[in-house]
């Protein structure tokens, strides 16, 4: 049916065009022509000469949205999804040693090199640096980090980071995180990576090599971006997680080297503090000013406290110090030694870092140490203990003495 002149024929645009207008990625559009029969030049097409035009043509059907977009195509899903396909390939690569050494209770880590880091600076390249920490236990308190490296994918730090007091029992449980990250002065640093490895893959005084790729890191939405019943999931999460790990957990707040032995002679128990490692920082320039204070309980005279000398600016720190108590080995075999470690400040109480009993209402390593001590006089016994969260009931009332 022919319109009249001056007339305009209202064509759908869709039909038209012949392209899907659906929501969804762009893909390629079909040219128009895939529409229709295509005739080729020779005689089954009909292009040999007349020219004639066809005597039928298929009404324009359009194809629906699922042709145009393809019918088989398992990678849409993936786009959909915000799947990244270098999240498993372009973390990159890092090389380290590790090493337990029992006679000195130590854990040497070697950082050596990474390869084929992620870009993280708009200049394509990164800053990269590495930073160790002992699971579980106070991230502060233990971490360790190298130096950093500038304007590098492939940095080389060839570092030594060594932790101390570091006991079998530690080899058993506890997990060592290392965590590649980008160093940003104007802003917060980035994280690229992260490896775990168990201890208990280390066998004592064997150096164990690893060239491993990095992982990403699961990030956990902030309490304040959670609603109350995925804060309060979290929570019961955490309690469970404790529970499971055992009744008793608490906060590790570093390490002490303390020597015991009784002396025959004198008819004494002599305690020597040696010194602590990776002790939690209690002020803000990320130190603490340590010192270390002994009570041989039950107290009834309460002349048993000694106190070491303070030491500045330090997690580290090395004391060497003895004192000596005046007992029966039969009375001594009745008492506990409680050892408590805090921080100094000027013109207000004294921060308490961590503690530790020596007794015979002491568990693992610490009542271990204590009946050595008693069962094997004039032995100076040395042994690493962990310092907790938990405060002695005698002791927060003495935090300014």
């Amino acid at each position: 049916m022919r319109g009249r002149r001056g007339d305009r024929m209202t064509i759908n645009i869709q039909e038209h065009m012949a392209i899907n207008v659906c929501p969804g990625p762009i893909r390629p559009i079909r040219q128009i022509s895939d529409y229709f029969p295509r005739r080729g030049p020779g005689p089954e097409g009909g292009g040999g000469g007349g020219g004639e035009a066809p005597t039928h043509l298929a009404p324009l059907a359009l194809a629906p949205p699922a042709a145009l977009l393809g019918a088989n195509t398992p990678e849409d899903g993936a786009e959909v999804d915000g799947y990244d396909s270098d999240d498993g390939t372009a973390l990159g690569t890092l090389e380290f040693d590790l090493l337990y050494d029992r006679a000195s209770c130590t854990l040497h880590c070697s950082i050596l090199r990474a390869k084929g880091l992620k870009p993280m600076d708009f200049n394509g390249l990164a800053d990269p640096y590495v930073k160790l920490h002992l699971l579980p236990g106070a991230c502060k308190a233990n971490k360790l980090k190298t130096k950093t490296q500038r304007n590098t994918l492939n940095p080389v730090w060839n570092e030594d980071l060594t932790y101390s007091g570091i006991t079998d029992e530690d080899i058993t449980h506890k997990v060592l995180r290392i965590a590649v990250c980008d160093e940003d002065k104007l802003s917060h640093n980035e994280f690229i990576g992260e490896i775990r490895v168990p201890l208990r893959r280390l066998k004592p005084c064997q150096k164990k090599h690893f060239n491993i790729c990095l992982e990403r890191q699961v990030p956990l939405a902030s309490p304040s971006s959670m609603s109350a019943a995925l804060r309060g999931i979290s929570c019961y999460l955490k309690e469970l997680e404790q529970a499971e790990q055992g009744p008793g957990l608490l906060e590790e707040r570093g390490r002490i080297l303390l020597s015991l032995s009784y002396n025959s002679r004198r008819r004494g128990l002599l305690v020597g503090i040696l010194r602590c490692a990776h002790l939690a920082a209690m002020d803000v320039n990320g130190y603490s000013d340590p010192y270390v204070k002994t009570y041989l309980r039950p107290d009834v005279d309460k002349k048993s406290k000694h106190k070491t000398c303070v030491k500045k600016k330090t997690l580290n720190p090395e004391f060497n110090e003895e004192f000596f108590y005046e007992i029966e080995l039969s009375t001594l075999a009745t008492k506990t030694l409680e050892v408590t470690v805090w921080d100094y400040d000027i013109g207000k109480s004294n921060d308490f870092i961590g503690g530790v009993s020596l007794g015979p209402g002491a568990r693992g390593e610490a009542r271990k140490h204590w009946s050595d001590c008693l069962q094997q006089p004039d032995a100076a016994l040395e042994r690493w203990h962990t310092l907790t969260s938990e405060l002695p009931p005698a002791a927060g009332a003495l935090s300014l003495a």
